[in-house]
């Protein structure tokens, strides 16, 4: 059974003007999302900027989400790293704090081969009980889970139960599902392929567009669970240029802008991020408005 179903947002982390982790806004946000219909919360994932969190933040942000969510959605952490040792040091403490299930990425940096690929993951997945969710981002970490490989860990490992794709490649994707026989449940990782990604059988989105449009992006995937295909591509068309936007330049620099401009002060970044530059918000804001979100 798939951890959820759905449209899972990829929670932004706010920041004080200090710098600090603003939890009651993460509390404000968090409440937001589920009272607009959002089927889960991954807390802690590349947008959330879990790359510059310390160990200490990271993890108070996974217990605070899950404290606070208080089983109203499930919560998948992210507890992904470079290091295997660290990834299961943050994995074993989100299950412990009550995790519904983890997102691990791929090592980056030093990246490693598919047999090193499949020895990371089943070292960390071995660690826990809960389900995990292997995440593929090739363009942000430099290393591919190619479609064998993903099929078999999943087979071979109890609990790697998902994959979020964000390969961008859909010959791919479909590789992935055709070898794991069903054994993998796939999410889109991009939110312009929520449509062709459950059109292989996939289970939802893991979203960035969720953050600032969460009701909508449920429905493009309800709509399409529900059979109603024209109307789900009809608001993936819809939202494309939002999308578009989202990704003008490095995640999360324009989702935080757009949660901005919506007035949710969610505070600045971390460097090496820094803010939007302003030919791209305003191409961001005005599609925003286009879209009825402003």
């Amino acid at each position: 059974m798939a951890i959820f179903t759905g449209a899972g947002v990829a929670i932004i982390t706010p920041f004080k003007a200090n710098g600090e982790v603003n939890f009651e806004k993460l509390a404000e946000l968090i409440d937001f999302q589920i009272e607009n219909g959002t089927d889960s919360i991954i807390i802690c994932g590349t947008t959330g900027e879990s790359s510059t969190l310390s160990h200490e933040e990271h993890l108070a942000c996974i217990r605070f989400a899950v404290e606070h969510v208080n089983k109203r959605v499930p919560v998948i952490a992210g507890t992904g790293s470079n290091c295997t040792e660290t990834a299961i040091y943050l994995s074993t403490k989100a299950e412990k704090y009550g995790a519904d299930g983890l997102l691990l990425v791929t090592p980056y940096y030093n990246k490693t081969t598919q047999k090193g690929l499949i020895a990371h993951f089943t070292d960390i997945a071995n660690s826990v009980k809960i389900p995990v969710i292997l995440y593929n981002v090739p363009s942000r970490t430099g290393c591919n889970i190619l479609p064998a490989t993903a099929a078999y860990l999943a087979k071979n490992v109890e609990n790697i139960v998902a994959l979020k794709d964000a390969s961008g490649n859909m010959a791919q994707t479909m590789q992935t599902v055709l070898l794991s026989e069903g054994k993998l449940d796939i999410y889109s990782g991009n939110d312009d392929q929520i449509v062709p990604i459950l059109s292989v059988g996939g289970k939802g989105v893991i979203s960035v567009l969720s953050n600032i449009a969460p009701r909508q992006t449920h429905d493009i995937v309800e709509k399409y669970m529900a059979g109603d295909h024209e109307g789900s591509m009809e608001l993936q068309l819809k939202y494309l240029p939002v999308c578009n936007a989202l990704f003008s330049e490095v995640n999360p620099i324009p989702v935080k802008k757009a949660l901005n401009l919506m007035g949710m002060e969610v505070g600045s970044l971390r460097k090496p991020l820094v803010e939007m530059e302003e030919e791209n918000a305003v191409k961001l804001e005005a599609a925003m408005k286009q879209a009825g979100l402003l």
